[in-house]
C-alpha cells in the first residue's frame, strides 16, 4: 500500500511540473511585452482581456492554426524530430530540481522535488547541453543558409560559455561538499553562497544569459542578418516548441541561481513559506533577464566568443583557485 501510495505522489508530481512548464511560457509572454512596454514608455498589448492579460492565449492559438510548413528540400525527418529533441532535455532536468523543502499533507511528508540525485547538478548541465543538438538539426535540416548560420552561431556559444559555467560551480561545490541540491541549499541556512561566491554568480549570470540566447547574448536569432537564426523556416507549433524550449531554459536558469546562490527556500529575517520564497526569488531573476532584453545593445560575435574565452573562462578558473585556498 505504502509503495502504491509512494508511486501516486510520483506521478502527480510529474503530472505538475510538467503541466506548470507547459503553461509558463503563456504568463511570461504576457509578463516580457509588458516590461518592454513599460521600458519603452507605452502600454504594451491591452486590447485582448483586461490589459491584455488574453493576448497569450490568443497568440497560442494562432500557433495551433497556423499552416505548418515543410520547406521543399529540407530533410523531413531531421526537420520534425528537432524541435522535440530542442524542447525536451530542458524538461528532463527539472527532476532533480528541489523547489521546497518536505511538506506535510494529510500527515503524510512529501517532499517538494522528484527526487535527490547525489550528482544533479552534474546531471543538469550534462543533460542541459543536449539542447544544442536540436538547434543544430534544425539549421542544418532546413536547407537554408541563413537558419545554418544561426545553428552554427548556437553551437559555438553554447558551447564556450556552457564551459566557464561549470566551472563557476565548483566553488558552490566545495562550499557544500557535495553535488546534491538539497545538501546545497540546505548548506546555505545562514549565510547565501553569493557572500561567499560573487565572482562564481558574475560568471554564472552572464552565461546564463548566453545559455538562454537573450540579449545582450543572442546571436544565434539575431533578426538584422539572419531573419530569425535557426528557425528562420519553421512556423505553427514546431515554431513554438522553440519558444517554449527558450522560455524554459530561462526559468531553469533563473532556479539554478536561486538554488547555488541565493539559498534556495531559506530567508530567516522574511516570514513566509519556503516555497514562496523560492517563487519570489526565481520571479525576480526572471524579470532581471527581461530587464537586461530591453536594457543592452547586442555585442558583436567576435566580442561574444572573446567575453566567453578571454574574461569569463580565466575568471572561472581564478574563482576556483580561490576557493580551492580558502574553502576546501
Amino acid at each position: 500500500m505504502e509503495t502504491l501510495f509512494a508511486i501516486s505522489v510520483m506521478v502527480i508530481k510529474m503530472a505538475v511540473v510538467i503541466g506548470v512548464l507547459l503553461a509558463l511560457p503563456l504568463p511570461l509572454t504576457w509578463m516580457e511585452r509588458k516590461i518592454a512596454a513599460h521600458i519603452q514608455q507605452r502600454l504594451g498589448p491591452m486590447r485582448v482581456g483586461w490589459h491584455g492579460l488574453l493576448q497569450p492565449l490568443a497568440d497560442a492559438l494562432k500557433l495551433m492554426v497556423k499552416e505548418d510548413h515543410i520547406p521543399e528540400k529540407a530533410d523531413r525527418l531531421l526537420f520534425t524530430m528537432a524541435p522535440i529533441i530542442a524542447l525536451v532535455p530542458p524538461f528532463v532536468v527539472f527532476v532533480a530540481i528541489p523547489f521546497g523543502d518536505t511538506v506535510t499533507i494529510f500527515g503524510t511528508p512529501v517532499t517538494l522535488y522528484l527526487t535527490d540525485m547525489n550528482v544533479a547538478l552534474l546531471f543538469i548541465l550534462g543533460v542541459a547541453g543536449i539542447e544544442v543538438v536540436g538547434l543544430i538539426l534544425a539549421g542544418w535540416a532546413s536547407n537554408s543558409k541563413y537558419a545554418l548560420l544561426g545553428s552554427l552561431r548556437t553551437c559555438a556559444q553554447l558551447i564556450s560559455y556552457e564551459i566557464p559555467m561549470g566551472f563557476a560551480v565548483i566553488g558552490v561545490i566545495m562550499l557544500a561538499g557535495s553535488m546534491s541540491l538539497v545538501d546545497i541549499v540546505n548548506a546555505q541556512s545562514g549565510w547565501w553562497n553569493i557572500v561567499y561566491q560573487p565572482v562564481g554568480f558574475f560568471v554564472f549570470f552572464v552565461a546564463a544569459l548566453a545559455e538562454a540566447q537573450r540579449i545582450p547574448f543572442d546571436l544565434p536569432e539575431a533578426e538584422g542578418d539572419l531573419g530569425a537564426g535557426f528557425h528562420t523556416e519553421y512556423s505553427g507549433m514546431r515554431f513554438a516548441f522553440f519558444m517554449i524550449s527558450e522560455y524554459i531554459i530561462m526559468v531553469l536558469m533563473s532556479v539554478l541561481m536561486v538554488i547555488l546562490f541565493f539559498g534556495g527556500w531559506h530567508a530567516s529575517l522574511i516570514p513566509l513559506p519556503g516555497s514562496l520564497i523560492f517563487l519570489l526569488k526565481v520571479c525576480f531573476l526572471i524579470w532581471v533577464f527581461m530587464w537586461f532584453r530591453f536594457t543592452f545593445p547586442r555585442y558583436r560575435y567576435d566580442q561574444l566568443m572573446s567575453i566567453g574565452w578571454k574574461v569569463l573562462l580565466p575568471l572561472s578558473l581564478a574563482n576556483i583557485l580561490i576557493s580551492g585556498m580558502f574553502f576546501a
